[in-house]
């Protein structure tokens, strides 16, 4: 099967939504641009659909906001035929097999669940002497 894999931008908020079974899928929109810049000074752009699954789909779908720079490896790409307003059209679909957050939007929205508070910062006396120490201020 095909492979697909670079950095991509989000082209809508992540969509949550679960099978008959119960199993969860999260779906997203990534726009790859690729090739030289033409006279408008802009890049082509090829929008392809992905679909995380499980829990991974669960935690990932409130940072998968419009606008995110994201690096993602899509595996079983194929194109789909769909009838659109103008008749038939195709797409390219995928899994995703990995994600990594790469950039934020140009415009955060907050994300629609809040984060765990965290714990009270430890008083140190002493400047810590290794990084498994210092608190994180990652929020997944």
């Amino acid at each position: 099967m095909a492979k697909l894999f670079g950095l991509a931008r989000i082209g809508r908020d992540a969509e949550l939504r679960y099978t008959t079974g119960q199993d969860a899928v999260c779906s997203i929109s990534l726009a790859f641009t690729w090739g030289k810049k033409g006279a408008d000074g802009k890049r082509s752009t090829q929008w392809v659909d992905g679909a995380l699954w499980g829990k991974r789909a669960e935690a990932l779908a409130p940072y998968l906001l419009k606008g995110t720079l994201i690096a993602v490896t899509l595996d079983e790409v194929h194109i789909e035929t769909y009838q659109g307003k103008n008749g038939e059209s195709t797409k390219l679909s995928g899994k995703v097999l990995d994600i990594e957050l790469a950039g934020s939007p140009s415009a955060a929205p907050a994300p629609t669940q809040q984060p765990a508070p965290r714990p009270a910062a430890r008083q140190a006396a002493a400047p810590a002497q290794n990084f498994a120490d210092m608190d994180d201020d990652i929020p997944f």
